[in-house]
């Protein structure tokens, strides 16, 4: 594996932490030298040169720097399921091995479907059913169809093997060898073969009812429609079943009817596991040190370095103010369940030429399109085809790095997600606005408390993904007289679920409409972790115009227009004090607009409210933008009732809500983009200026 490996390479346990809590960094060196880790704060992460670049201010007065020995910390992936315990059997003993599988991917080595010490019940090279029992193959020589439900089992009695697969209303078919049983002794797998403790052969697809028997009897078998939303499947008999690296949950088992479409109305339709050999999410490696945050550090984001034998890392987490006690009046609420559910979003464009670029700017150097074996995003497929839907921080995330490219031969910084939410953060701090940090992670857990009190809190360019927990509190902050800033596009958009006994872990199932990476299953629609329909929030009622009166309706390519004042109404000329153009934004790092890439407009249907009021319109491009399935009914229609021209741009709006609390949003990606240019003088620049100077008086 070290051949794919990075020679530096790490992460934090946890992306957050407030004071005396603490923070656990967990590196793997392929060098002998020992490292050297130092703290800094971050202020900008834009490598461009002809930008803020990277700005990053020394923080060792919080954390000394250190020095600890190289450990090279592998990582295995594939997910499986292994037995708590160990069963046996007697020679002579009549065994038998079954389960119901449903393959997904041909390989050129075998899957195993169950393995116990010596025996191994898999799907040979060529996919056919084998029991393989030391030296010996029993083997249908008839490979399995894939995408199929088969029943497959593997009998050792008088003498003989006997290997049976049969798909789903078909004849099965059979094979023999002569062989006496031997003893069984061993600790039973689902989905991979373990050696000395080590997984591999892992299956690729759905398993569902896995059971050893002995002369007629149970060892031990698994109902899958059990324990969905945990790790440790309970046991029909004998051990119970830990699952290792987090295969897929509530998928459509062999007696899926269409029937029924909520796993928690019928359990035993969604009684089996998809299984691949690429997952991997949580590394579990050991903790190399740890930072305890010191009462007086001050909020905001911070950067670990790292330093080794020539190599670099750099590992970034944010520092929240103590619950209730806010430090500022501002608060940025920064979108780490975005940055997770993107986490190694290996890009289909990528190219070994951006490296160019990359090196020209010192940007961030390793991509995960070129290191798959770390785990890639939910926006990429596992090797079977299958839609990846969980995702986790606790693994190296290449793209949550300063100077990361997204993309690499555009005519702008190319910035996405962590790096691009820079531009606001350095915006900031030119500006000598003070400002706490506050995660949505922390918002799901602690809710409207972890934001209560804040004058306005401001959201960076690309807040996609939430929970319930997450809405409310915005909503409860909303109503309770809170001014919210929503300065990107494509927010508040799909619902996701966090695992009850990993919170770094995330699940997302695509199902219905939306811009998909791949859509969800039929009949998978519905999350694993808390059995809430997945999706889009607008198919869960809440679309994002009933949170900040905009929401989704087009995307283009990686460049922005300007935008043009709409109102002429003299009581919002506040917002525009200084502006010195009635078009205004046509420049910036992000895609060279304000108003770019995906944009949000109004609709008064769907919750924008009656008062809200169109500050601005983009001046978009025509034919630049597509608009969103869920806006589109045909192909002469829309659920606007319009065109598409009048549905595709970005709405610039500010409404105020009954409880004293205000929402001022862009509707573009690319808004915060703007605001560095020409040393942060510009009019996106002012007009954002006179934003916040109301919110925060």
């Amino acid at each position: 594996m070290t051949a794919h490996e990075i020679p530096l390479t790490g992460y934090v346990e946890q992306l957050s932490a407030r004071p005396g809590e603490v923070l656990e960094f967990k590196v793997s060196s392929l060098s002998d030298a020992p490292v050297t880790a130092r703290l800094v704060r971050s202020v900008s992460a834009d490598p461009n040169p002809d930008g803020p670049g990277i700005v990053e201010e020394d923080a060792s007065a919080f954390f000394a720097p250190h020095v600890f020995p190289s450990v090279h910390r592998p990582f295995f992936p594939g997910s499986y399921g292994v037995a708590t315990d160990a069963v046996s059997a007697s020679a002579g003993a009549e065994l038998a091995f079954c389960a119901y599988v449903f393959p997904t991917q041909r390989c050129d080595h075998a899957q195993t479907v169950i393995g116990c010490g010596d025996f191994d019940l898999c799907l040979d090279a060529e996919g056919a059913a084998c029991l393989r029992l030391g030296a010996v193959d029993a083997t249908t020589r008839a490979p399995l169809k894939l995408r199929q439900w088969h029943r497959i089992e593997a009998r050792i009695a008088n003498g003989q093997i006997t290997v049976t697969q049969q798909a789903t209303g078909q004849a099965p078919i059979s094979a023999q060898l002569p062989y006496n049983a031997p003893s069984l002794t061993g600790t039973p797998s689902v989905a991979a073969y373990l050696t000395d403790g080590q997984a591999s052969q892992h299956f690729n697809g759905k398993i569902e009812a896995p059971l050893i028997t002995a002369n007629g009897q149970p060892l031990c078998g698994w109902d899958f429609a059990q324990a969905m939303t945990k790790t440790l499947v309970p046991a029909q008999n004998g051990p119970d079943l830990r699952l290792i690296n987090f295969p897929a949950r509530a998928v459509t088992g062999a007696a899926w009817d269409a029937s029924e479409m909520n796993w928690r109305h019928r359990p035993d339709h969604y009684a089996a596991i998809h299984f691949h050999c690429d997952d991997i999410y949580d590394f579990g490696w050991d903790t190399d040190f740890s930072l305890t945050i010191p009462d007086n550090m001050p909020s905001g984001i911070y950067i670990m370095r790292l330093d080794c034998d020539g190599h670099q890392e750099v590992i970034p987490f944010f520092v929240c103010p103590p619950l209730g006690q806010r430090r500022a009046d501002l608060c940025v609420l920064v979108s780490t369940f975005t940055y997770a559910i993107y986490g190694n979003h290996a890009r289909p464009d990528y190219d070994p030429s951006w490296q160019d670029r990359i090196t020209e700017w010192d940007a961030y150097p390793h991509n995960p399109a070129e290191h798959p074996g770390y785990g890639l995003s939910t926006y990429n497929y596992h090797s079977d085809g299958s839609g990846i839907c969980h995702a986790s921080h606790r693994r190296p995330l290449f793209n949550l790095r300063p100077g990361y490219l997204t993309f690499g031969t555009t005519p702008c910084s190319g910035l996405r997600h962590f790096p691009a939410d820079s531009h606001l953060i350095s915006w900031l701090h030119a500006k000598g606005i003070n400002y706490d940090i506050v995660t949505d992670h922390d918002l799901h857990i602690h809710g409207h408390a972890a934001i209560a009190g804040y004058k306005a809190l401001t959201t960076g360019s690309h807040p996609e993904y939430h929970t319930a927990e997450t809405l409310n509190a915005l909503r409860d902050y909303r109503d309770n007289g809170g001014h919210l800033a929503y300065l990107g596009g494509n927010g508040f958009y799909w619902r996701i679920a966090v695992h009850s006994e990993n919170d770094s872990l995330l699940e997302i199932r695509r199902a219905e409409d939306g811009i998909r990476a791949w859509a969800a299953e039929p009949g998978e629609y519905y999350n694993a972790f808390d059995g809430s329909y997945g999706g889009l929030w607008r198919r869960n009622g809440r679309a994002p115009q009933d949170l900040v009166g905009i929401g989704f309706a087009a995307q283009g390519e990686f460049f922005g227009d300007p935008y043009c004042r709409v109102t002429t109404d003299p009581d919002y000329d506040w917002v525009f004090e200084g502006v010195t153009s009635t078009v205004f934004g046509d420049y910036g790092y992000s895609g060279n607009g304000a108003a770019g890439f995906e944009l949000d407009h109004m609709d008064a249907r769907i919750g924008t409210p009656d008062n809200a009021v169109l500050l601005a319109r983009s001046v978009t491009r025509q034919d630049g933008f597509m608009l969103v399935p869920e806006e589109q009914l045909t192909h002469l229609t829309n659920l606007t009732g319009g065109t598409e021209a009048e549905a595709k741009h970005a709405d610039m709006i500010y409404c105020t809500y009954p409880g004293g609390g205000s929402v001022f949003a862009t509707g573009s990606i690319t808004f915060c983009g703007s605001l560095p240019w020409n040393d942060y003088e510009n009019d996106v620049s002012r007009l954002l200026k006179n934003v916040f100077d109301k919110a925060l008086r």
